[in-house]
């Protein structure tokens, strides 16, 4: 076994999908600025051999890996998770990054439509459907992972929301709800997680440069957030073991934590708390 991280915990084995480009390739670059070794789950063959090439010289000290993999496909994923578990030993923080955008008009908002056309589900089926898969293998690996003696915790798992899940979003609706079930799916596993010493949080980036857009003019109208911020909103998650299930806000050069809405009522409270003493619904 190369690169053994389970025999050295200052060097963590962290999965990406979607590494190869956009925020994705964001994620891939920092933790190899730290030496750390990554394996790149994407679609995109040419750019994540080129990421690998790259960063080999850029980052001499890190691991780099690319294995192609379709997020939507379960078989996919779990034979990738299950190689690098092989490969390495362990698997201590994944990014559940991997999504598309509605690229351009949105299916659902063709109101003037003779007969009405189905709607393309692609959004959900990669932003939500395989952030769900992530979030399984991820866990099911991490658990592996005897607790650090200082933190408690047996990794992290972050996922890559959007405001868009946070707020309304006419324009894209479909990509709105994929991004707001990642947050509603973050938060209620964030109890389960925290149980077994594993923390899982999102990121819900404000407008960011990134490859999903179907043009890059778009970004000419708008307040861009710098890349470092999401960098930073990374870091804190990790370096903070005690937060779980909770969406990391990333705007301008701020970091906002956010956790779930207040309880509209005692009996909500109640209620809601309840279904988690059973423990099923």
């Amino acid at each position: 076994m190369s690169d053994n991280a389970a025999s050295n915990p200052k060097r963590l084995s962290v999965i990406i999908t979607g590494g190869a480009s956009g925020l994705g390739l964001v994620m891939t670059r920092h933790f190899a600025s730290q030496g750390h070794i990554i394996t790149i789950l994407d679609v995109n063959t040419a750019a994540g051999h080129k990421v690998v090439t790259d960063l080999a010289s850029e980052h001499p000290h890190a691991t780099v890996n690319f294995k192609r993999c379709d997020v939507t496909s379960w078989d996919s994923q779990a034979t990738a998770f299950r190689e690098v578990y092989e490969k390495y030993g362990a698997v201590h923080i994944v990014m559940a990054n991997a999504g598309i955008s509605e690229q351009g008009a949105s299916s659902l908002t063709l109101v003037d439509e003779e007969e009405p056309s189905q709607p393309r589900l692609r959004t959900l089926e990669v932003n939500l459907t395989g952030v769900i898969y992530t979030v399984k293998l991820a866990t099911h690996y991490i658990k592996r992972n005897t607790p650090d003696p200082t933190t408690g915790s047996r990794g992290s798992i972050i996922c890559t929301a959007s405001n868009a899940g946070l707020y309304p979003f006419p324009v894209a609706p479909l990509y709105a709800a994929s991004k707001a079930g990642m947050i509603g799916l973050v938060r209620s596993l964030g109890k389960p997680l925290e149980h077994v010493h594993i923390q899982i949080n999102a990121l819900a980036p404000a407008v960011l440069e990134s490859g999903i857009s179907p043009s890059k003019a778009l970004f000419e109208e708008m307040v861009v957030t710098p890349k470092e911020t999401l960098i930073k909103g990374i870091a804190q998650l990790i370096a903070d073991p005690s937060i779980h299930g909770t969406v990391a806000e990333i705007h301008g050069d701020q970091v906002t934590l956010r956790s779930h809405h207040e309880y509209v009522d005692k009996d909500t409270e109640h209620n809601l708390e309840t279904f988690w003493k059973l423990g099923y619904a």
